[in-house]
C-alpha cells in the first residue's frame, strides 16, 4: 500500500498546482458575474449573446466540477487505502489500484486541456485554406484539409459555418474561409497554422505520376462582442462584386459579396456565402476586427506580413506538417517530430495525437 500512499499523495500535490493554474476561484467568481447577467429581466433581448453567455456559464460549471468531484474522489481513495494499511488484501489493493489508475489517466486528460492558457485560447476561431504550388493538385490538397478539419470538428462538438469560398478551376478549392463555434476551438486548431505538403499519385495524371502539393492554413481567434478595435471608414475601400460557385442555382445573380480592405494595413477580406450584401458586409467586417486585433497585438514582423496576405508560399521549405500517401504512408509534423503512420485516421479527422504533441512542446513539456 505504501506504493499506492505516494502515487495519490503525489497526484495530489499536482491537483492543486493545476488549481492555481487554471484559476478555479477565479473562474467561481466568473461563473457568479454571468448568472447575476442571466437573471436580468432583458438578458434574452440579444439572443445570440445570450446564447453565448449561457454557454460561457455552462462550460465554466463544468471545469469547476471536475475539480470539485475529483478532489472528492481523492480524497475517498486515500480515506480507504490509509484505513486499511494494515490490512492488505489482494482485493483491496487490486481495486484501489484500478481506482487510481483511471483517476491517474483522467488527470492527464486535463493536464492537456491546461495547455489551453493563452489569451485567446478559449475563444472560436476562424481557419482559411489556401491552395499552393501544385495547381489542381494543390486546390484538391485544400479541399480535402477542409474535409479533415470539419471532421475534426465535428468530433470535437463544434459547430462549423463556411464564411467564404473559392472554387478551383477543375476541381477543389482555391481557398476557403471558415468559422469554428466552440470552447477552446482556438487553443486546438491553432495548432495548424502554416504550410501542409501532400505526396501522393496524382488522380489528375493520366500517367499515374506522384505529386507533390501544398496548402496554406490560416487560423485566427474569432472575437465577436469583446473586439475593441476602434476602425475609421474612411481608412476601409468597399468593394462588391457577384458570388461565384460552381455554377447551377448556386450561382448569385446580384453583386451580394463583398471585399473589403483596411488601407493603412492592407489587410483584406472578403465574404460571399451570405444571403445578402449587407449580412455579407458584416460578416467581412468581424472578420477584419479579428485581423486586425491580433495584427496589433503581434510584434513580429514576419506574422504581420502573413497578416496581411504578403507571405501566402506555400511550398518547398516552408512546410508545417507532411502527409504521405506514395511510396509509404506517413503524416510528420516537423515542428515536434511527432509522426504517425496512420494517414487514413487523420485525414479523416484524428489531429488529437498531433495537437496534443504540438501544445506540448510548445508549453515546454
Amino acid at each position: 500500500m505504501n506504493e499506492l500512499i505516494s502515487r495519490i499523495n503525489s497526484l495530489k500535490e499536482r491537483l492543486a498546482k493545476a488549481r492555481q493554474v487554471v484559476k478555479i476561484d477565479e473562474k467561481q467568481k466568473k461563473i457568479i458575474e454571468l448568472h447575476a447577467l442571466m437573471n436580468a429581466t432583458d438578458f434574452w433581448k440579444d439572443t445570440d449573446r445570450a446564447k453565448k453567455t449561457s454557454q460561457e456559464a455552462s462550460d465554466l460549471e463544468n471545469e469547476v466540477l471536475f475539480f470539485e468531484r475529483f478532489k472528492r474522489e481523492l480524497f475517498d481513495l486515500s480515506e480507504i487505502v490509509e484505513l486499511d494499511e494494515n490490512d492488505q488484501t489482494v482485493n483491496l489493493r487490486s481495486e484501489a489500484e484500478v481506482q487510481l489508475l483511471q483517476l491517474e489517466k483522467e488527470f492527464e486528460k486535463m493536464e492537456f486541456a491546461m495547455l489551453m492558457n493563452g489569451q485567446h485560447d478559449h475563444e472560436d476561431s476562424m481557419v482559411a485554406i489556401h491552395a499552393g504550388a501544385g495547381g489542381t493538385d494543390a486546390q484538391d490538397w485544400a479541399e480535402m484539409l477542409l474535409r479533415m478539419y470539419l471532421r475534426f470538428c465535428e468530433k470535437q462538438n463544434w459547430k462549423t459555418k463556411i464564411i467564404n469560398l473559392s472554387p478551383g478551376a477543375e476541381a477543389g478549392l482555391k481557398s476557403v474561409l471558415f468559422e469554428v463555434i466552440g470552447r477552446h476551438s482556438y487553443g486546438y486548431l491553432k495548432a495548424e497554422a502554416g504550410v501542409h505538403r501532400l505526396v501522393r499519385i496524382s488522380p489528375f495524371d493520366a500517367e499515374k505520376m506522384r505529386h507533390t502539393s501544398f496548402a496554406l492554413v490560416e487560423v485566427l481567434p474569432f472575437w465577436t462582442d469583446e473586439v475593441k478595435i476602434e476602425i475609421n471608414l474612411e481608412d476601409l475601400r468597399i468593394d462588391t462584386y457577384r458570388a461565384g460557385g460552381h455554377g447551377g442555382q448556386g450561382v448569385n445573380t446580384t453583386d451580394s459579396a463583398v471585399r473589403i480592405t483596411h488601407l493603412p494595413t492592407k489587410i483584406v477580406v472578403t465574404c460571399q456565402n451570405e444571403r445578402s450584401q449587407m449580412q455579407n458586409r458584416e460578416t467581412a467586417m468581424k472578420i477584419l476586427k479579428a485581423k486586425l486585433q491580433q495584427y496589433y497585438e503581434t510584434k513580429e514582423e514576419d506574422e504581420r506580413a502573413r497578416l496581411r496576405g504578403e507571405y501566402t508560399e506555400a511550398a518547398w521549405g516552408n512546410q508545417a506538417r507532411s502527409y504521405v500517401i506514395h511510396p509509404y504512408k506517413l503524416v510528420k509534423d516537423h515542428r515536434t517530430d511527432f509522426e504517425t503512420a496512420d494517414t487514413d485516421a487523420v485525414l479523416n479527422g484524428d489531429l488529437n495525437q498531433l495537437i496534443e504533441a504540438y501544445l506540448r512542446k510548445k508549453a515546454g513539456g
